[in-house]
Parts: structure tokens; C-alpha cells; sequence
């Protein structure tokens, strides 16, 4: 079979390469992937592959093997998938309970959307708690998983400000009811929570927005750029504020796709994708993505081969 794998290069951060059908474990499925959703932080991942790295984590397809214990969808089910790595391939060996079934209404292109983006946005909001008539501020809210907090924290009942770059970023939260600035420093404030994916200087200031009591969560570092607090300027900031740490990880995640896929399906939740492509074009489409010319999320498709 063809996979992509890691070259190292700038560029061109991934070639194709042959391999051998992966052997599932046993609480494994086999997957023929039909689409795969790259995330930005695999685009960073490729600057400096480890060795034995395979990326891919968003995947959707056909189960052509059941697991040998039992677990999981039927032979031949539509599926969308959350591997540890290793769905930029023909074939992926995928856990069971990282699995959830597809409705004839969601296509591959949309399913391949969800699973990082769409679980981190789910537990984030989790984190968060209750929304309803809360003010939230949103760091990198154009990006994949900005799209779908949101759209879920909207519906929740939250009044949300969302931080893009520029307006044609702003765009499309805007649409789905956020209120647009292009700065935290622009930000009304105060907040009952904030969530915050940039880092670097954006932290500390969007910190001195939360209101007293508040909470901040800090669940990304997009810029790619440090964070650093001064102590004494969270003296004279807002008291007994709660700053999390958050990061999405953490399998099973099959609950969590069946709660996204049933929210699509219901129309409640719309994958917002700028781009689907012939996998032919992962390598431009992963510059792309690393260096943000491309919205919410981008698909490649499997069906046409290179």
C-alpha cells in the first residue's frame, strides 16, 4: 500500500513511500481510508519527524477487517477514526473504542474534520463548564478547533468575543454569532473565562481581562512564542483568578465522535473546511495549513491516487 511519511523538508514535509497493510492488534479495526484532516501541530511535528513517526490522526473510511475481539463496527461500517498516528495511508489499523459510525448523511470529507479539532473543542468546553449567559473571550478563534468552540459555545448560550488575525479570518465566527476583534487588546472585557491558544504576550493580557474570580484556560501556543509572567503585574490584575492548563488527550475517544458525529447530524455543528484535495496534494496543502492560508480545516481525499 502507499503512505506518507515524514521527509524532513520544509517544502515538502512528506513523500510518498511504499508499505506494508498494517496487522491489527486486537482491539483493532482495519481501516481503508476514504479522507484524513491534517492539524497544524502536525505541521510543526514535521520540522523535526521523530524517528518511527507516522503521522495522521483524523481519519474516516471503511472498516474492511473487524477487531479479533469482538469490539467494534461490522464489516464494511463508515467510520471516522481518532489514531494514535498513521492515517495518511491507504489502510490504518484504528482502536475499536477511538471509533464511531457514520450516518449516510455525513460524508468522509466531513468526518475526517471532527476527530482532533472537534474532541479538543468538546472537552474544552467541559473544562470551561456551563456557559449559558457567561462572557468568553477566544484566543485563535479561526482555526480548526476555534470554529467549533464557537459554534458549541454559541449554542451553549455563551456571549462570545473571538480573537482572529484579520477580518476575512473573522469571517465566519462572526457568522456564527461571535463578537470579532483582531487583538486581545481590543477585547471588552471583563471575562467569567477566557480560553486561550496563542501564547506569548497574548497570555498575560488576555489574563488581565478575566474578571475577579474568573478562569482562564490555556489549551495551545500557536504563535509559537513563550510564555512569561511578571508576578507583579498579576498583583494589580484581577484577584483569585484560576489559571488551567489543558490538553485534549486522552483515549477513548470513540464517546466523544459519537457526540460530534449526532451534533452534525442534527445540524448543530457545521465542520468549517477551507480545502479538500487529492492526498496527491498533502505536501503543499501542509505548508499551507503551517504557515495559515488555509481556515478551519483541510481534507485530503484517498480516492484519486498520486
Amino acid at each position: 500500500m502507499q503512505r506518507l511519511i515524514p521527509t524532513g523538508e520544509a517544502a515538502r514535509p512528506v513523500a510518498f513511500a511504499d508499505a506494508p497493510q498494517p496487522v491489527p492488534d486486537t482491539g483493532e479495526a482495519l481501516i481503508k481510508i476514504e479522507a484524513f484532516a491534517p492539524n497544524r501541530g502536525e505541521t510543526f511535528l514535521l520540522e523535526h519527524p521523530r524517528p518511527e513517526w507516522l503521522p495522521g490522526k483524523d481519519i474516516a473510511g471503511l472498516v474492511v477487517q473487524v477487531a479479533a475481539d469482538g469490539s467494534g463496527p461490522g464489516i464494511g461500517a463508515r467510520v471516522v477514526g481518532h489514531p494514535a498516528q498513521g492515517g495518511w495511508a491507504e489502510y490504518a489499523a484504528v482502536p475499536t473504542h477511538s471509533l464511531a459510525v457514520l450516518p449516510d448523511s455525513i460524508d468522509s470529507a466531513q468526518a475526517a474534520a471532527l476527530p482532533l479539532a472537534g474532541n479538543t473543542a468538546l472537552r474544552l468546553l467541559r473544562t470551561a463548564g456551563s456557559l449559558a449567559g457567561r462572557r468568553v473571550l477566544l484566543t485563535g478563534a479561526s482555526g480548526g478547533v476555534g470554529h467549533y468552540v464557537t459554534e458549541l459555545a454559541v449554542g451553549a448560550g455563551a456571549e462570545l468575543t473571538a480573537v482572529t488575525a484579520t477580518p476575512v479570518r473573522g469571517e465566519r465566527p462572526a457568522e456564527l454569532g461571535a463578537r470579532v476583534v483582531h487583538e486581545v487588546a481590543a477585547a471588552q472585557g471583563p471575562f467569567d473565562v477566557v480560553l486561550e491558544s496563542t501564547g506569548g504576550p497574548d497570555l498575560a493580557l488576555a489574563l488581565s481581562k478575566v474578571r475577579p474570580g474568573g478562569m482562564l484556560v490555556w489549551f495551545g501556543q500557536a504563535s509559537r512564542t513563550p510564555v512569561s509572567f511578571d508576578f507583579f503585574q498579576l498583583l494589580d490584575g484581577p484577584e483569585r483568578v484560576t489559571i488551567q492548563h489543558f490538553h485534549y488527550a486522552g483515549a477513548p475517544y470513540g464517546p466523544d465522535l459519537e457526540t460530534l458525529v449526532s451534533l452534525v447530524a442534527q445540524d448543530r455543528l457545521h465542520p468549517e473546511i477551507s480545502r479538500i484535495a487529492d492526498w496527491a496534494q498533502t505536501a503543499e496543502t501542509l505548508v499551507d495549513l503551517r504557515v495559515r492560508r488555509i481556515r478551519g480545516k483541510a481534507v485530503l481525499l484517498t480516492g484519486g491516487a498520486r
